[in-house]
């Protein structure tokens, strides 16, 4: 068996957390850290244990909140943002949701179609997206890109984020958690319930706010659903 939990899987991820911490400098060359994203699937080759987030199955918080919902209308469209290896966009797509899901490395996007075809996956940047986005989606997913950014992208990316959901649409917002709101040390950066709640300065209002154990590593984590009315 080759996936997470293997002994030689979790060998070789061990291996490839500490080659890629020898090459990332947590943005102070790049604060979008846009070449360290792409030189970790790069330099991956045909292995998911060198991509150190890729657990080859839907996110649990997610798959827990998507067991939950109700299925979508018919033609309600999802983004999934910086969707890696892809199984986060397949468990959303499997609900019913009509999903694009996007990464800033092509490599990752080939890898992700060649896994899931039925979702519409393509290369695009964050801070760079299609204009046709802008308030187009019923409900968008985040998970873990904005604890990868420091202080300053990571506001950047807030406004950016909050902009694709559509009227009545939701996001559902997944990452670590922490208390302390002075500096912290990264990557990643956990996120203060300040943080999350900075989306509500750009038209969402939270509808659940849950702190909870993250199953796999039992590390706090936010998942928090905001709305558009």
């Amino acid at each position: 068996m080759n996936r997470p939990g293997d002994p030689d899987f979790e060998q070789r991820r061990l291996a490839a957390r500490a080659r890629l911490d020898a090459i990332d400098d947590a943005g102070k060359s790049d604060p979008y850290r846009r070449a360290w994203f792409e030189a970790v699937y790069e330099s991956a080759g045909s292995d998911a244990a060198q991509i150190p987030w890729a657990d080859l199955s839907p996110h649990p918080l997610l798959a827990a909140w998507l067991a939950g919902a109700p299925a979508p209308a018919p033609g309600a469209r999802a983004l999934d943002i910086g969707c890696g290896l892809g199984d986060n966009a397949a468990a959303i797509s499997a609900k019913g949701w009509r999903t694009t899901a996007f990464d800033l490395s092509p490599r990752a996007i080939r890898w992700a179609q060649s896994r899931f075809p039925q979702v519409g996956f393509l290369a695009a940047d964050l801070f760079r997206p299609p204009a046709e986005w802008n308030a187009a989606f019923d409900l968008v997913h985040e998970c873990y890109t904005l604890q990868a950014l420091p202080d300053a992208p990571r506001a950047e990316a807030i406004v950016t984020i909050a902009g694709f959901v559509g009227p009545g649409g939701r996001l559902v917002l997944i990452a670590r958690a922490r208390n302390n709101s002075g500096p912290a040390a990264g990557p990643p950066w956990p996120l203060t319930r300040d943080d999350v709640m900075s989306f509500a300065a750009h038209g969402l209002a939270a509808e659940t706010i849950e702190r909870l154990a993250d199953p796999t590593d039992g590390k706090p984590h936010w998942r928090v659903v905001f709305r558009r009315s």
